[in-house]
């Protein structure tokens, strides 16, 4: 998908096109040359480099590069914007993600609300920068924890395993670093108080015993204070896997200012029946891709992918302004 996001305009706007994909993942890539170069692409125009960070230092440097665009983790990102900015490219970064949901729970449809919640946060592993990684809940304590019930039992209907199986919802993270990081911020956000409703470490799939299986994992840090920054690691890391962080808070406005107080901006939801409150939220929510009732805002390419704050850097955005 990402690739396609730019090297389609880059071509059609008479530029030659490096792709270099992340090296855990090329395949996609080297197909998407193939099928170009089938239907006649003529040779160098769409070209396909693998490696790790001395390849994206060749490129960052090199003189015939006049213009880069990158999707991934801050530090890359940082490191990518910083070194080609010094050489002169123009740079494009999306980069992490800390995605919120707010529920309005007096007035959101609850069936609906749960699935598109369970959708969002555990498909495609949570492998995704518009994977929804934080539920807020407004209301009352007593009231969320019917709510968070809910998710659990909903969450506990997907199917971990072979993604290429028929039937699985949750298939394996990318590497045995990313489980291992996931599970430490598990354990952590544990450890510094956070209760988990649904623990999916342990996950044992026949076929796959060393597979990279996290079944998915919800961390509820109970009520929480938007005057007070919130430190548990559940929630200040990008942890990029099926893990669900629940708060409760008493007002929408505690709601707007804890997403706001993100140091990311990617995306964000508001689930509600309220017309009012739809709009109060569309209007005071700093973040570049806002739902109402939909749970992964990704817009289409005739609207602008926009994301702020930490998750960018470059005066463009993907798609254009």
């Amino acid at each position: 998908m990402i690739p396609l996001w730019m090297a389609p305009l880059s071509l059609a706007t008479g530029n030659t096109y490096v792709l270099k994909p992340s090296e855990k993942t090329p395949s996609a890539s080297m197909l998407l040359a193939s099928y170009l170069n089938d239907l006649g692409l003529p040779p160098g125009v769409l070209n396909v480099v693998n490696g790790s960070r001395d390849t994206v230092d060749g490129l960052l440097t090199h003189p015939d590069i006049k213009a880069i665009s990158f999707v991934g983790s801050n530090s890359a990102g940082e490191h990518i914007h910083d070194v080609g900015s010094k050489n002169g490219k123009r740079v494009q970064a999306n980069l992490g993600a800390k995605n919120h949901a707010t529920i309005l729970m007096d007035d959101a449809d609850r069936v609906s609300t749960i699935k598109a919640i369970v959708g969002a946060a555990f498909g495609a592993a949570g492998q995704r920068c518009m994977a929804l990684s934080v539920v807020i809940l407004v209301g009352d304590l007593s009231e969320s924890q019917g709510w968070v019930d809910d998710v659990v039992e909903e969450a506990k209907k997907l199917k971990v395993g072979n993604g290429f199986q028929e039937g699985v919802d949750v298939g394996p993270l990318i590497s045995k670093e990313a489980i291992e990081r996931a599970e430490a911020t598990i354990q952590s956000s544990i450890d510094e108080g956070a209760i988990c409703r649904l623990d999916g470490r342990g996950v044992v799939v026949d076929g796959f015993e060393d597979g990279n299986f996290l079944g998915p994992t919800l961390i509820d840090l109970n009520c929480v204070n938007s005057n007070e920054p919130i430190t548990n690691p559940a929630y200040t890391e990008e942890i990029f896997a099926p893990v669900l962080t629940i708060l409760t808070v008493p007002t929408l406005d505690d709601a707007i200012k804890i997403t706001n107080n993100n140091p990311y901006g990617n995306g964000c939801a508001l689930f509600t029946s309220s017309g009012a409150a739809a709009r109060k939220y569309q209007f005071e929510i700093e973040a570049g891709q806002v739902g109402i009732n939909v749970p992964i805002p990704v817009p289409l390419p005739f609207f602008s992918f926009t994301g702020n704050k930490a998750s960018i850097r470059g005066d463009v955005n993907f798609y254009g302004k």
